[in-house]
């Protein structure tokens, strides 16, 4: 599966810009909860926080995954341009 991400053009650094990303969204909807809902109270505000704050760990999951895979592959410091590029060249030599 990271494989098949990584070929697709998703990076290391995209799963963890979205892992930072859900942080401050999760926060963001806690607040807003709060301000939507007054009468829903604390509990339902906390719960949209928790929620939207589960994507973190699962996205610098991801990332850590992704990079990896892409110490494997030799591809860390290239640019999606850059692979894509050397993937083009490549088919085109066979």
């Amino acid at each position: 599966m990271i494989k098949m991400l990584h070929e697709k053009g998703l990076r290391s650094e995209h799963a963890y810009t979205a892992a930072f990303m859900s942080i401050g969204f999760s926060i963001f909807t806690w607040a807003a909860s709060l301000k939507a809902e007054p009468g829903a109270g604390l509990d339902r505000a906390d719960r949209w926080g928790i929620f939207i704050g589960e994507w973190a760990p699962t996205f610098f999951g991801l990332g850590l995954a992704l990079s990896h895979y892409e110490q494997q592959d030799g591809t860390l410091t290239a640019s999606v341009r850059d692979i894509r590029e050397a993937k083009e060249r490549q088919q085109e030599a066979m």
